[in-house]
């Protein structure tokens, strides 16, 4: 039988951040709230980065980051066949008119012999 996880709001969370920012230690602020230090680690380095925007909904935020993510990675794959094919399509115009270069001498050489 699975555990659910616990959810936490973002007054919890600061509150927590709080009481290791005026001096309490990590493991004394972890047993008072029972939480793991590591969530207490994670926390703290995000008020740091974020500071006010920091734990903005319910794990949205690095969903939506992953999906941003996903998809500059797709435009990148997308941009680099596009440019494949430009390349294809400009060598392939080339052969085609090199091809008729070549046409038009072959028929202005041939001359009639009697």
């Amino acid at each position: 039988m699975g555990l659910s996880r616990r959810m936490f709001t973002k007054e919890f969370k600061l509150a927590a951040v709080q009481r290791l920012e005026r001096g309490s230690s990590l493991g004394e602020v972890a047993r008072a709230l029972e939480v793991n230090p590591n969530v207490l680690h994670r926390w703290r380095r995000e008020v740091q980065d974020f500071g006010l925007k920091a734990f903005v909904g319910n794990g949205q935020r690095r969903i939506d980051e992953g999906r941003v993510a996903e998809l500059e990675r797709k435009v990148g794959r997308q941009a680099l066949e596009i440019d494949f094919l430009r390349r294809c399509l400009q060598h392939v115009e080339e052969q085609r008119k090199l091809q008729a270069l070549n046409i038009r001498s072959s028929s202005t050489r041939t001359s009639k012999r009697k």
